[in-house]
């Protein structure tokens, strides 16, 4: 797997203080994407085991309050492989910082309950080490600058953890943006 970038100290992409990994790759192409550069699985630098460290060790200090992953695409299947294993690694490191995956494919899709090229053997496991998942595509009719942390309003944030456990959808709150993990 190739990565675009990595911002550091990044405050766009989720509560707080953050790392952000922008994978490389995206089948969806969405038009007026923010990040079509990323579209190429071939765009940036390896993902490597030294990146892998470098991203953790940036996530040690207090006040950074989590990863967020996203791209390119997370969950398309080539990059599956590379972020299982990270974002494992991460959790056991970091079991109080939170986790949050942008996706262009929607949590059903992700899950299983709708068929799509994100559904693999390991999409479920992946996405079980999330806390928040933003779903679906960037749609530029539905365009929202002022939306918190999405593009447009068919996106939503969903609390990874509490959906997972009572079966239902249940969207992120910003009253739960001080808690680092919820």
């Amino acid at each position: 797997m190739n990565y675009a970038e990595i911002k550091y100290y990044d405050i766009a992409n989720g509560p707080g203080v953050r790392t952000s990994l922008f994978v490389s790759g995206c089948t969806h192409k969405c038009s007026e994407c923010f990040n079509s550069i990323a579209w190429s699985f071939d765009y940036g630098e390896r993902f490597t085991e030294d990146v892998c460290k470098k991203i953790y060790k940036s996530c040690e200090p207090e006040y950074i309050t989590g990863l967020t992953v996203l791209g390119g695409e997370p969950f398309e299947p080539e990059n599956q492989g590379a972020l299982l294993p990270f974002l494992g690694g991460f959790r056991a490191m970091y079991p109080d910082k939170s986790v949050w995956i942008f996706s262009g494919y929607t949590f059903e899709q992700i899950t299983g309950k709708e068929k799509a090229r994100c559904t693999t053997e390991l999409s479920g496991e992946m996405l079980s080490y999330a806390d928040v998942l933003v779903d679906g595509r960037f749609e530029k009719d539905k365009k929202d600058l002022t939306l918190r942390f999405r593009g447009s309003s068919n996106q939503r944030l969903i609390d990874v953890q509490k959906t997972l456990s009572s079966g239902e959808i249940v969207l992120w709150s910003d009253d739960l943006a001080t808690d680092s993990r919820h």
